[in-house]
């Protein structure tokens, strides 16, 4: 079989969307060369599309034109190291996700313990937030939550208190396990997701929300304006 039919057949079998590179064929055609020149002719004949050299995928066709791929697919390579998770999707990646925001951006945010400067790939920006809690598969759901909480004030096409009342539902639907983690992971956010994050937390005498009461300066103040309306709780949290 000719290489170029193999890696055809080989494609037909991946998913819509999967985002590979010539590493994919590697070990059943032993010839780099041939296959990159077989990627980019399939490329050039619109049977694949280019994200960014080196990298295809097979696009979904809709009434509305050709699906992007997930996020997570564009990114991969920067998600594991060696089969390890080292990062994960944050910020404007996840807001839509998590029912903060009806936007899409094309700024793709991760969340890594070394950061690096932000770069283009084709048509998106990736950029990174440092995050100093180690990144493991079971956290991650619980560092986006963190995470969103921490840049509340920058979700789009949402207001602040919109916004709160969305991640305290999210919050609540938490299991009491989640909820003891979500606190020790937020000793190492800074003290104003700490303190929005126990008043969100609060709900009568809440033994985790005092917890985090204890790691605050009790004369620091934290802004988010209109929430010391709506949260009975606020001065509490010397939120303002």
């Amino acid at each position: 079989m000719k290489v170029t039919d193999f890696i055809e057949n080989r494609i037909d079998r991946l998913p819509k969307g999967y985002v590979f590179t010539y590493v994919d064929f590697i070990d059943d055609v032993n010839k780099k060369e041939a296959i990159i020149k077989a990627l980019n002719r399939m490329a050039g004949a619109g049977k694949i599309t280019k994200l960014t050299k080196g990298k295809y995928y097979k696009a979904e066709n809709t009434i509305f034109g050709n699906l992007n791929p997930d996020f997570s697919q564009v990114v991969k390579d920067l998600l594991e190291d060696n089969g390890k998770v080292s990062g994960y999707l944050t910020g404007y990646s996840i807001y839509n996700k998590l029912g903060l925001t009806t936007q899409v951006s094309n700024t793709i945010q991760i969340g890594k313990n070394n950061i690096r400067p932000r770069f283009k790939r084709e048509r998106y920006t990736i950029s990174f937030i440092k995050q100093n809690n180690i990144i493991s598969k079971d956290n991650i759901p619980l560092l986006q939550i963190l995470d969103a909480i921490r840049y509340i004030k920058k979700i789009p096409d949402s207001t602040l208190l919109k916004s709160a009342k969305r991640l305290k539902a999210i919050i609540q639907e938490l299991s009491d396990i989640e909820k003891k983690s979500l606190v020790k992971l937020a000793y190492k956010y800074p003290p104003s997701t700490r303190a929005l994050l126990g008043l969100l937390l609060s709900v009568g005498n809440n033994s985790l929300a005092e917890q985090l009461n204890k790691t605050l300066n009790p004369i620091t103040t934290y802004k988010f304006p209109g929430l010391k309306e709506a949260f009975s709780d606020a001065p509490k949290w010397n939120i303002q």
